[in-house]
């Protein structure tokens, strides 16, 4: 719509007016289902009466077939969906399905566009003649790769599974030419199939919803190998495309990971809001924050932006929504107002520099507020939908845990139950057993610098990395911001672990040729995964775990290993030291941990505080220092020895990251998480005459310390001292009995470890301290990095 001169006719010379328009009522199809949202039936009634009446496809234009099926198509099957269903406010009686059988004659209008060797459609095609001689080979991936949602949902809706059948082969025709490291490129030759170059590939423009079509293709049928397609791709993405710091994307090259462009195109603003639907939260968060601040500087999101010069390079706004839709989706994860307050300002921003009397314009310049005189269909399909939802907390849409989902313009789409396919036997004998969960958001807790939490539930705008992401974009501090800041005057630099990693694995940790067809001996399709009898040479993919707890193994060799199974290891090589190496240890260990004396009638004294004076907690050992189970232990190593080892702090050094004014005489050093290596605390408290180190994480994530080779050699002796980590909750209650231990007089305290290192019984209620007793099964560990789906049998 051209909302500032009011013309809602078609002109011939307007070329980008008429490049999606197609002459067929673009804005009265897109919005249909705008209308169940804002809960307007009489207004939906309305809509799909004009629609009926009005609107014909028999018309000589040549619009894009990805525009035309996300824009008009879904349009139709929402609005079918809605009129049809009985029991819901929006269903018509009278309705006999008129906007399906609309959607249908569209869609064999599109067929012809996939006439091609490849399967992969034209970008365009002429409704009333098809495909145009000499019409242009190229299209890019997100094009041809985002048809999936409404083409199959037509076919479901209408049982003719030709829509289903080219759409699928043409995601396909895709994915299958990925490149070595699971990414696509962004522009390819539909008849011959190859990639166009420059090849780049990122989550922008070209690329963005095919990613996106693949994860809620699966969500809305179930349909699994889209989802293998999704968390292989996500992978690739997380490890290739995202930078290292965490918070942004990059242009990448394809075929190598190497960064090509440092471009951020307002498209890829979606990303956020599909990694929340992905269930990895916490890296959404992270991503977001960066077009919030890019947003902050422009009172809007520019077309581009370019990293490196911290500066827009393309300053139009055509109020696209995918900005706000993350924000919903984020909101409804999180339920933190910090997006409720981004909603209020980007309501604010549009409705001051877009707001004219027909409708919101389109910003051609960011800089100067200078006006497109264009409304695209989008803006009412999609931006003010999705802003809409983030403030109407009684929207129904809010509450309905259906597998329905929004198309990549906003439409909302679902299938029946007898639309759905169930899994072929065969299928699921494959797939073997098959757990899909999503770690549970927890709102971020602050903690001062001696690494206590500070007991307090804090929003977003409290994170550490919020600065950072600020300066990212070169904005400058506003106000606001410096109500977060850090007394303490902290700044936190983010550093984050790749996604992924490709280990070809030896006992020993040696190089091995690959085996890249490893047979029955060494491994082995079991009920529950794979049984690994012989580890050498096989190699394994793994995987970061969304919450943030390890990696998991999620291709052995030419398998792959699902979500849920489990990959047993059986090789007895493990246990044998070679060319240096020691024999594993045990990866978590449980402390015993008591006062050595009492006065029993001390806690009933006035002012007295009551104490659990014994106790149990769980763990972790480092894989450097001595190894702590009593099965393997040095007879000279007295850390956690049976009739316990006094636990002492030097309060002036809680970090232990300098060396420590006292001798602590054969005690252990008790110190918190931060500021330097693990390595480095122990070698300070071996160097002080402690026995080893007792590590408070900042959370309760749990990992085992780990160090390069190199740096443990240069540590020098490190047989008679050891490390052990303990959970941020198990830490906190141990320095509160050392805190009541000096000031009541209760006695030293002591920790010992239990004689077979883990007691393995579970207790029925759990510890008052935090520890449940859950049996933690031991676990293969490559280079440091914990694999939690497997067990080690050996």
């Amino acid at each position: 719509m051209q909302v500032v001169t009011a013309f809602l006719y078609r002109e011939r010379a307007n070329v980008p007016f008429n490049d999606v328009s197609g002459n067929f009522s673009l804005t009265l199809v897109d919005v249909l289902d705008t209308l169940v949202v804002l809960d307007d039936p009489p207004g939906f009634q309305d809509a799909v009466k004009n629609v009926i009446d009005w609107v014909s496809f028999d018309v000589n234009t040549k619009p894009q077939v990805f525009e035309t099926t996300i824009r008009v198509l879904g349009g139709l099957l929402s609005g079918h969906i809605f009129a049809n269903e009985p029991g819901q406010p929006f269903y018509l009686p009278w309705y006999r399905g008129q906007l399906l059988n609309m959607a249908y004659d569209l869609g064999k209008r599109l067929l012809p566009a996939f006439a091609t060797p490849t399967g992969l459609p034209y970008a365009r095609i002429n409704l009333r003649h098809g495909v145009p001689r000499g019409e242009s080979l190229d299209t890019c991936t997100a094009g041809a790769g985002s048809l999936i949602l409404e083409f199959a949902t037509l076919s479901r809706l209408t049982g003719d599974e030709r829509f289903e059948k080219v759409a699928y082969k043409a995601y396909f025709a895709l994915w299958n030419r990925r490149s070595d490291l699971d990414l696509v490129s962004n522009t390819i030759n539909i008849w011959t199939g190859l990639w166009t170059p420059p090849e780049v590939t990122g989550i922008g423009a070209g690329i963005d919803s095919f990613y996106e079509y693949a994860l809620k293709w699966y969500i809305l049928s179930g349909e699994v190998e889209f989802l293998d397609v999704w968390q292989e791709g996500y992978a690739a993405v997380m490890r290739y495309v995202r930078s290292l710091d965490g918070h942004s994307y990059r242009i990448v090259n394809p075929h190598t990971g190497d960064r090509l462009y440092t471009t951020i195109d307002s498209l890829s603003a979606f990303w956020p809001g599909l990694q929340v639907l992905g269930g990895d939260v916490a890296n959404a968060i992270k991503s977001h924050l960066i077009y919030w601040n890019i947003w902050r500087r422009h009172s809007g999101l520019p077309e581009v932006w370019d990293a490196h010069v911290m500066q827009a390079t393309s300053f139009q706004y055509p109020l696209r929504p995918e900005f706000i839709e993350s924000t919903w989706y984020l909101y409804r994860a999180t339920r933190d107002t910090f997006y409720l307050d981004i909603g209020e300002r980007v309501l604010r921003d549009i409705t001051i520099r877009a707001k004219v009397d027909c409708g919101l314009t389109g910003i051609k310049d960011l800089r100067t507020n200078a006006r497109d005189d264009r409304m695209e269909s989008f803006v009412l399909s999609e931006t003010l939908k999705y802003l809409y939802l983030l403030f109407d907390e009684e929207n129904r849409l809010n509450s309905d845990d259906s597998h329905y989902v929004f198309s990549t313009e906003g439409h909302i789409l679902s299938l029946p139950k007898q639309a759905l396919r169930p899994m072929s036997a065969a299928r699921r004998r494959l797939r073997r057993e098959e757990s899909l969960q999503c770690p549970a958001y927890h709102p971020f807790q602050g903690f001062v610098p001696n690494g206590v939490v500070d007991g307090l539930m804090r929003g977003v705008g409290s994170r550490p990395d919020v600065d950072y992401a600020r300066e990212l974009t070169g904005l400058r501090p506003q106000p606001l911001d410096e109500h977060y800041w850090s007394p303490d005057g902290w700044c936190f630099l983010p550093e984050v672990e790749p996604f992924t990693y490709n280990f070809i694995m030896s006992p020993g940790g040696g190089v091995v040729p690959e085996d890249l067809n490893p047979g029955y001996q060494k491994l082995q399709l079991v009920a529950e995964g794979f049984l690994l009898q012989n580890i050498t040479g096989i190699r394994a993919h793994v995987v970061s775990r969304l919450d943030g707890k390890g990696y998991d193994i999620t291709k052995l060799g030419p398998h792959s290993v699902r979500t849920g199974q489990l990959v047993y290891v059986n090789d007895t090589a493990l246990l044998l030291p070679e060319d240096g190496f020691r024999i594993p240890q045990i990866p978590d260990v449980r402390l015993r941990i008591f006062l050595d004396s009492m006065d029993p009638m001390l806690p009933a004294r006035p002012g007295m505080v009551e104490l659990n004076a014994d106790f149990h907690v769980t763990a972790h050992t480092a894989t450097f220092g001595a190894d702590v189970t009593m099965a393997r232990r040095p007879k000279s190593l007295a850390f956690g020895r049976p009739e316990g080892v006094r636990i002492r702090r030097d309060t002036s050094n809680s970090l232990g990251c300098r060396p420590f004014d006292q001798d602590f005489a054969g005690d252990a050093a008790f110190v918190w998480r931060g500021d330097c290596t693990f390595l480095e605390k122990l070698i300070y408290a071996r160097d002080a005459g402690a026995s080893g180190i007792i590590v408070v994480n900042t959370d309760d994530t749990p990992i085992n310390p780990s160090a390069g080779s190199n740096e443990v050699a240069a540590a020098g002796e490190l047989h008679d001292v050891a490390l052990a980590l303990l959970s941020h909750t198990a830490g906190k209650n141990i320095a509160a009995m050392l805190d009541a231990s000096g000031l009541f007089g209760y006695g030293n305290v002591l920790f010992s470890i239990d004689s077979d290192g883990w007691s393995g019984q579970p207790k029925a209620e759990g510890d008052k301290y935090g520890d449940q007793g859950d049996h933690t099964p031991h676990v293969l560990y490559i280079n440091g990095h914990p694999l939690l789906n497997t067990r080690l049998l050996i």
